[in-house]
């Protein structure tokens, strides 16, 4: 199953990125993993939250531009060579990686990943023995 990103575009220009855990932090919204990327111009916050719907009202409602994607969300384990375990499956099943992020637990790192069809991904991915975990699920971890 996949997991919903927000992705919200700032202007790259100081506390912006501010602007937008202040706002999430107001009505006790939980960031899980962020990644940042940035132009000259503007900034791409993503992220992913623990209550997908709150967050997308919380934005509307403040005038943040935001849209949401399906990503593929795996946990392995914290030591050497489990990424490129992971990675290998995805290249064997030629299935393209537009870029990932991570986080960490307690025990295990979480891999984000948008790839361009996560349905068709996980398919090829679950005959290999990988689950992607739910949006429940990454609000457990």
């Amino acid at each position: 199953m996949s997991v919903k990103q927000v992705s919200v575009f700032l202007e790259n220009k100081p506390g912006t990125l501010n602007n937008i855990t202040k706002v999430l932090a107001e009505h006790n919204i939980n960031i899980r993993a962020l990644s940042l990327a940035d132009t000259s111009e503007f900034g791409i916050v993503r992220m992913l939250v623990n209550d997908v719907f709150k967050t997308t009202n919380v934005l509307k409602e403040e005038n943040f531009v935001a849209t949401f994607a399906p990503v593929l969300v795996y946990k392995i384990t914290d030591e050497a060579g489990s990424l490129e375990k992971l990675l290998r499956n995805f290249t064997e099943e030629n299935v393209n990686i537009e870029y990932m992020y991570a986080f960490a637990g307690k025990k295990n790192a979480y891999m984000i990943f948008k790839v361009s069809d996560p349905k068709a991904a996980e398919v090829k991915l679950i005959s290999r023995g990988l689950r992607s975990l739910t949006q429940e699920e990454l609000s457990e971890v």
